[in-house]
């Protein structure tokens, strides 16, 4: 199954700029001449007012030098994109994703990287960054665009700002939809491509499944050699129990506790229960170690 996962974040005044020019790689580019190795696989902006159709850059820039100190200069959605896709069908749905969410109302920047993942396969994403401030034809140099919205007379104000006043448990719930908006998306386009893979943003307890999130690393923690290897064994030793099929541990449980069966018993159950499942995870995973070291061994022959 393709990875499923859309973040949503907010930038402050000063952040606007440097992110951006984070996201579309700048530096990189200017050690293109020294060959230097990037992970930007496309980058592309639209919607910028007259005075910044040219280069986004100044865009994110007057945003973050005109936008009140307090106020947000833009929201960013990260989205993991299919691996099983193509360059080209990753773009495709990137773009469709932009049509459908942004269209014509707001300026935005976006840039898809395709770095290596701990798997050593890719780790397609998107970064698509956008001003709420809506376009509405009034042309107005960068200073007046981020002024406040004059409703009486607009041509003297700034660009109204887009989905202001909402309440937490009102933002939870547009991000919930937009999830849902980006799986039905992204699942058509896989089955246009004919790929056999399909994304549900659904939490693991949602769909029913016992199993904890992983928790997200830190860059530094995920170019650790022994973190990754421990998060590998992690993830193998799981598919293992999967394939397997030993059935839902939680469902085992609360069918001990419905028997009639005195406490006691329940508890001795519980614990025997633990400690056996508990024994059969080191089995599996002291037995994927032996089979790596095998595997090595046989290698260094070779």
């Amino acid at each position: 199954m393709a990875i499923a996962r859309l973040s949503v974040k907010v930038g402050k005044a000063g952040k606007a700029a440097p992110h951006a020019e984070y996201i579309d790689r700048d530096e990189e580019k200017k050690l293109k001449q020294e060959q230097a190795e990037t992970d930007l696989e496309h980058s592309a902006y639209g919607n910028m007012p007259k005075w910044a159709e040219h280069n986004p850059i100044t865009f994110w820039e007057a945003a973050d030098l005109y936008e009140r100190k307090n106020g947000s200069t833009y929201r960013e959605y990260e989205i993991a994109l299919p691996r099983e896709m193509n360059a080209e069908q990753r773009l495709e749905l990137v773009e469709d994703f932009i049509q459908s969410e942004i269209g014509s109302k707001y300026p935005y920047q976006f840039a898809i990287h395709n770095p290596k993942a701990m798997d050593g396969n890719d780790q397609p994403h998107v970064h698509l960054m956008f001003n709420e401030r809506l376009q509405d034809g009034i042309e107005r140099d960068p200073e007046q665009y981020f002024k406040r919205y004059n409703s009486k007379n607009p041509e003297r104000g700034g660009a109204k700002k887009d989905n202001t006043g909402k309440s937490y448990q009102e933002r939870k719930t547009d991000i919930k939809d937009l999830r849902q908006r980006w799986a039905d998306l992204c699942n058509s386009h896989l089955e246009k491509h004919q790929i056999d893979s399909r994304i549900d943003m659904r939490s693991y307890k949602e769909q029913g499944i016992a199993k904890d999130p992983e928790k997200k690393l830190l860059p530094s923690q995920a170019k650790d050699p022994e973190i990754r290897e421990a998060l590998q064994q992690s993830r193998t030793a799981h598919k293992e129990l999967e394939r397997l099929d030993l059935g839902d541990p939680k469902k085992d449980l609360k069918d001990l506790r419905d028997s009639p069966i005195s406490d006691k018993e329940i508890k001795q159950g519980i614990e025997s229960f633990k400690a056996d499942f508990d024994n059969f995870k080191q089995l599996a995973l002291e037995q994927y170690k032996e089979q790596q070291k095998l595997e090595r061994e046989q290698q260094k022959t070779m």
